[in-house]
């Protein structure tokens, strides 16, 4: 069993993944289980159990050139007579740090990957005629030029969940060190829909972040805009089935009006 075993003072970011949060001088034990010993943990899966206010905490240092890191709890295994083996490393806070922004270029090869002309048939157009690459395409070219396991999206603020809205700011960093940093957001209808935006608003700040990299950059050029949607896309009148409602959409020209729309362009 993998388990993490500490003291802590303030509030303190654990693992990501389990959300969970102690008070200061409470010790815990976590584990797939979840949490046992002293202290105030917050809802495992909730990811947004982090310390508030500066960077200060035990075991917090802040280097010469200003990059702040902080000790972290690293798991180990547990041994048959209960014992805990426990090692503590120094690395990066990536809620709070900003190490690597700016400092230096990758390499030409990763760097001719990134801003590689998109193909025509990755490209994809909205009803409203709002062109754009699907958010697993950006993925496949981070992991084409990084390597898989060679970049990461960071969450670095509070998740915020409003009537009609999850949003949340991610760090995208890519060999050791930030490239980015952007909000995601994702709009839902009922509280049954807020997982999913939950995953929905990592995805928008994901593919907002690659901007930066120069992932899809033609996207946004006008001209180029305006030349994919003249030789590969076609408006057409359509009709909604349940509602009878008629109205305009954008598709591709190999693509075929779907439901819940009908096609009454003829």
């Amino acid at each position: 069993m993998m388990i993490a075993r500490g003291k802590i003072g303030n509030y303190l970011r654990t693992n990501g993944s389990l959300g969970l949060c102690v008070r200061k001088g409470s010790t815990f034990v976590s584990g797939k289980s979840g949490v046992v010993g002293g202290g105030a943990a917050a809802a495992p899966g909730s990811g947004s159990a982090i310390r508030k206010g500066s960077n200060s905490g035990v075991g917090s240092k802040t280097l010469e050139n200003g990059t702040h890191y902080n000790r972290k709890l690293e798991p180990m295994e547990v041994s048959n007579n209960g014992s805990i083996s426990s090692k503590v490393k120094d690395e990066i806070d990536w809620y709070t740090s900003w190490y690597g922004l700016g400092q230096k270029p990758f390499g030409e090869d990763v760097q001719n990957e990134l801003v590689k002309i998109l193909e025509v048939k990755d490209i994809e157009i909205k009803p409203d005629g709002l062109i754009y690459l699907p958010e697993i395409k950006y993925r496949r070219i981070l992991n084409k030029s990084f390597g898989a396991g060679g970049w990461g999206l960071v969450p670095r603020s509070d998740t915020i969940v409003t009537n009609s809205l999850v949003t949340r700011e991610y760090g995208l960093i890519c060999h050791g060190q930030l490239v980015s940093v952007a909000r995601g957001e994702q709009d839902y209808f009922s509280e049954q829909g807020i997982p999913t935006a939950t995953e929905g608003r990592k995805s928008n700040a994901l593919m907002r972040c690659c901007k930066d990299l120069g992932v899809g950059s033609e996207l946004w050029d006008p001209v180029f805009i305006k030349k994919f949607k003249k030789e590969h896309c076609v408006e057409k009148f359509v009709e909604h089935v349940t509602t009878g409602k008629k109205r305009k959409i954008w598709l591709r020209k190999d693509r075929i009006v779907e439901y819940p729309y009908k096609d009454k362009s003829f």
